[in-house]
């Protein structure tokens, strides 16, 4: 009888062990096999743009408002990309900052416009002829919109 109870408590002990090394689970389950590196991504973004791809890296951050987005590290160099979640679909606690995730989503690109000078930023009071020295800009920002993930 003794056995079996020592048996059964491995049995029960090697699955709590297992479940715990496969991680979190979070949105749809994960359907690719293949990984990209974030660092390809980061590389050459314009050639993953609409593509689903599956990333591995540390959570560097996380969204502290409401868990909509991670930040994971590339595997070289010290980049990160941003995996953005739709409010409420996933929500990635705090605690998974530090921790790897495997990620599954959809590579898209927006860019951000930077309007310059709004007529209030003069060097100073009594130089209010000078131009302002910021100028427009725009910036293409890459993301992933996650589908799937799996935090250990």
């Amino acid at each position: 009888m003794r056995n079996v109870l020592k048996l059964i408590l491995l049995t029960v002990l090697f699955v709590s062990v297992v479940k715990a090394e496969e991680g979190k689970h979070y949105g749809k389950k994960i359907t690719l096999t293949e990984k990209t590196k974030v660092s390809d991504i980061l590389a050459n973004p314009e050639k993953f743009v609409g593509k689903k791809v599956l990333i591995e890296g540390t959570v560097v951050d996380v969204c502290k408002k409401r868990g909509c987005w991670i930040k994971v590290a590339a595997d070289e160099g010290y980049g990160t990309i941003r995996v953005k979640v739709n409010d409420g679909e996933i929500v990635f606690p705090l605690e998974a900052k530090g921790k790897t995730a495997l990620v599954e989503g959809e590579v898209y690109s927006f860019v951000v416009k930077d309007e310059g000078c709004d007529g209030n930023c003069e060097k100073e009071e009594n130089h209010k002829d000078e131009k302002c020295e910021h100028e427009k800009t725009e910036k293409t920002i890459y993301q992933i919109k996650g589908i799937g993930a799996i935090i250990k």
